[in-house]
């Protein structure tokens, strides 16, 4: 195991209690306390609105806790309410920029270089089909994304909750099973900020602890699984229960927040999975040795793959899916019209 990983572990686990090593961190939390809410009172004060409604999506804890496939589900819903969607992000995990315009908004193609616009940037233009742009202030991205696509008539913003500097109308938060683990900031416990704080709507992609909630927000639970396909760099697809039995070995590599999560799910999809690989979130497949797949079968995760494929074509992705009630995108809507936006193009009946 990774040294960095052994270390993420660690503190992954400490999160989830006020134990030795959450309190001999609990000082620096304060630090960071302080230095997220200067962050946020200069946020806010500098907070430029756009020409069009904007949804955040995001969650209050570190790593991953369904964003991406929340993202996905809501712009679906727009999109079938007769909205036209834009996807803004930071792009998290890009390594290469133009060195002549570091800070210049990215389109996002089917095509792009997960380094250069990110992997879950890549994901969301690939699964959603609409305009995404990238941009280490995510107003700059709806900038030109609204410049480029003057059809676009909504913006969903992933993982933006923290960023204050562009002004939102909707905010969604997302939780998994950890809930807010021990209820401490960053690094002696899992919080980017306190909570609660204000937000419109909360879903729970998994069952987890009872949150307390912001005045005034509606709180919803999803369904998270795995889809019952897995998908070929190429594209073509092969179901998932074709791969049980034992002809091959089958290896599961996941570089997410929590990758024992998806080897959980793997194995409840009926898998036999012979070696599981843990890596680092958002890992960059560099140094992966399997080179071949000769056999042995390579499952991983679709944000994964975006990266993993141009090491080890041989791989599969697993998608997964969301299932998310409909009280919540009734919601959704309703938040907005109360704000006074409303589709250029209504949804047929």
């Amino acid at each position: 195991m990774p040294e960095s990983l052994s270390l993420e572990h660690r503190l992954r686990a400490a999160w989830q209690r006020r134990g030795p090593l959450a309190c001999v961190l609990w000082p620096l939390s304060l630090l960071y306390g302080a230095v997220a809410t200067w962050q946020r009172r200069r946020g806010l004060a500098r907070a430029e609105r756009l020409p069009v409604p904007v949804v955040v999506v995001g969650n209050v804890v570190a790593g991953g806790a369904g964003k991406t496939p929340t993202t996905l589900a809501v712009v679906r819903h727009l999109q079938a309410r007769g909205w036209r969607p834009g996807i803004v992000s930071r792009g998290y995990g890009r390594t290469r920029f133009d060195p002549a315009a570091p800070d210049a908004p990215v389109p996002v193609t089917p095509q792009s270089d997960p380094f250069a616009v990110g992997d879950e940037a890549l994901l969301l233009r690939q699964r959603a089909g609409v305009p995404v742009f990238v941009a280490r202030q995510r107003a700059d991205a709806g900038r030109a994304l609204l410049a480029a696509h003057p059809d676009c008539d909504i913006l969903v913003c992933d993982d933006g909750l923290q960023h204050w500097a562009l002004a939102h109308d909707v905010a969604i938060c997302v939780f998994d099973a950890r809930g807010v683990g021990n209820g401490w900031r960053l690094p002696a416990g899992p919080l980017r900020e306190a909570w609660p704080r204000p937000v419109d709507l909360v879903l729970r992609t998994e069952p987890g602890p009872d949150l307390p909630l912001p005045p005034g927000a509606e709180a919803f639970s999803a369904a998270r699984r795995l889809a019952d396909h897995a998908v070929r760099a190429d594209g073509s697809t092969v179901a998932l229960a074709d791969l049980r039995g034992a002809a091959k070995t089958r290896v599961a590599v996941a570089g997410i927040a929590r990758p024992e999560a998806f080897f959980d799910m793997l194995r409840a999809a009926g898998l036999t999975l012979h070696e599981t690989i843990a890596l680092p979130d958002h890992y960059d497949f560099s140094s992966w040795p399997r080179k071949s797949g000769a056999g042995e079968t390579v499952i991983c995760t679709e944000k994964d793959a975006v990266k993993l494929w141009h090491h080890a074509p041989h791989a599969l992705a697993v998608p997964l899916q969301l299932e998310v009630p409909t009280a919540f995108f009734d919601a959704l809507d309703r938040r907005l019209a109360a704000r006074g936006y409303h589709p250029r193009t209504p949804a047929a009946p």
